[in-house]
């Protein structure tokens, strides 16, 4: 064996371990060395699978030694959020009260399919509890900590995932986003992630958190690894019933396509309101980049915004009644609180939400009859500090839990495809969303793909390690 695995993409770690340079073990073995040199830091693992990682890599290695074909993601190390059912492990979700769960008899779709690409999975990540999260603070297993600077948060809830990826303590790992929780860590960490259009990729065996928003998706540090995460988890599957039936549409192969014939557009209006200057810079570089010109009014954004927050907060109290009945001491006391606030919602305000759900996705969907792609900022601003309780926008004071999600919330609530880029600023990333018409993530990807061979979105090395 001739190559080291370490700074490789998940590309080109397969590539290696498919032309016999690199085995998958090594590929696993260097995995979890980096995992044990700097997981103290960032906080990332919940649960490290080392036993089963080494032996998918070894059965990897004795298919490839026997002129077998192993897939796409041939070796690659992966990790997922601590939500994600993962064969033998109590499915936490971030909360103290599931650690008394039974292990799971079975791993959740994503990682089956993952596997059947042959990726190796590593671990499992930590999260803000039950997804109801945008900081990465964790209260039982501690915060999961920013890979630029580990005073800072990773962002949640997927925080986990993201200061894994954004510390290149593994090229590929999976999360969910309900409000933000894949946008959000790719933000403040740097990297690339992913969140589908609702309904493309199977959330059969995770732990869900608002049924009609839920979304699972890849972070990767780049967006070929990013597409070829994707491109192993599509498919329909009858056990999870949001999951659409549409054939598999591959994206890896439609990347080089670039901008050719694309419009787009720049959200403008409530879009360009309660952003610091990072957040407008990042967003006037990528516009540049694209030659966009054209600005669109996303209408009643802001509306959107507060239907999302009485539709999460209900139908997350609905899941949680028995447990807050139960065991309400064993809750974060800041989520605890505001799903008690969603038990006690008048039903007539959620059936308005809907109702306003409704109307407000038909009207942002004629937008894309005048663009392909809508660029947005990720987040209003870069990683606050840890436990840092408020931040000034737009000469207002306001809770950092509950507005980094700001510009996020309107986008999930109709389940449009978008992706997270970074730019790489000083002192630290921020991510712009590129957003597209349902289905069209092949466009979403294109446009990020092109950023990044222009050098405008880049997810830089970790600095805090």
């Amino acid at each position: 064996m001739t190559v080291k695995s370490d700074g490789l993409s998940a590309q080109q770690i397969a590539q290696a371990i498919t032309d016999r340079k690199l085995s998958a073990f090594e590929a696993t073995e260097a995995a979890l060395a980096r995992i044990a040199a700097h997981d103290g830091v960032l906080n990332s693992f919940t649960d490290v699978t080392a036993d089963r990682a080494r032996t998918t890599a070894r059965a990897i290695d004795a298919k490839i030694a026997a002129g077998e074909s192993v897939g796409p993601l041939a070796g690659v190390p992966f990790a997922v959020k601590n939500l994600f059912d993962v064969k033998g492990l109590s499915t936490r979700a971030g909360s103290k009260i599931n650690r008394d769960l039974a292990p799971a008899s079975r791993d959740a779709t994503l990682i089956e399919r993952m596997e059947a690409a042959g990726a190796v999975l590593v671990g499992a990540l930590n999260m803000g509890e039950y997804a109801y999260d945008f900081t990465g603070e964790n209260v039982h297993d501690g915060p999961s900590r920013n890979p630029h600077d580990p005073t800072r948060m990773s962002g949640g809830s997927s925080g986990g995932s993201g200061s894994a990826v954004g510390g290149a303590l593994v090229p590929i790992a999976l999360g969910s986003d309900t409000n933000g929780s894949i946008r959000v860590p790719s933000s403040f960490c740097g990297i690339f992630g992913l969140k589908p259009t609702y309904g493309r990729l199977s959330r059969a065996r995770s732990f869900p958190f608002v049924a009609s928003f839920d979304h699972l998706g890849p972070f990767a540090r780049n967006v070929g690894d990013l597409a070829l995460a994707y491109d192993a988890m599509q498919g329909p599957d009858a056990a999870d019933a949001a999951c659409t039936t549409r054939p598999v549409e591959p994206v890896t192969p439609l990347l080089a396509e670039g901008l050719s014939g694309l419009r787009i557009a720049i959200a403008g209006g409530y879009f360009q309101k309660n952003v610091l200057p990072e957040a407008v810079e990042a967003v006037a570089r990528v516009a540049r980049a694209l030659d966009a010109t054209q600005t669109i009014e996303i209408p009643e954004a802001a509306r959107a915004r507060a239907a999302a927050y009485v539709i999460s907060t209900t139908e997350g109290a609905s899941l949680h009644l028995d447990r807050l009945r139960k065991r309400p001491n064993d809750f974060d006391p800041a989520v605890r609180d505001r799903l008690i606030a969603g038990a006690m919602v008048p039903a007539p305000l959620v059936d308005r939400a809907q109702k306003f759900r409704r109307w407000y996705r038909a009207k942002v969907l004629e937008l894309f009859k005048s663009a392909d792609v809508i660029i947005a900022p990720a987040t209003p601003c870069i990683a606050p500090k840890l436990g840092q309780a408020t931040f000034v926008l737009d000469g207002v004071e306001l809770p950092v839990r509950a507005n980094i999600g700001i510009h996020t919330q309107p986008i999930s609530f109709i389940g449009l495809p978008v992706v997270a880029v970074p730019v790489p600023l000083e002192p630290m990333p921020i991510g712009v969303q590129i957003i597209a018409a349902p289905w069209r993530e092949d466009i979403a990807l294109r446009v990020a793909h092109a950023l990044e061979r222009m050098g405008v979105a880049a997810a830089p090395a970790p600095r805090g390690l």
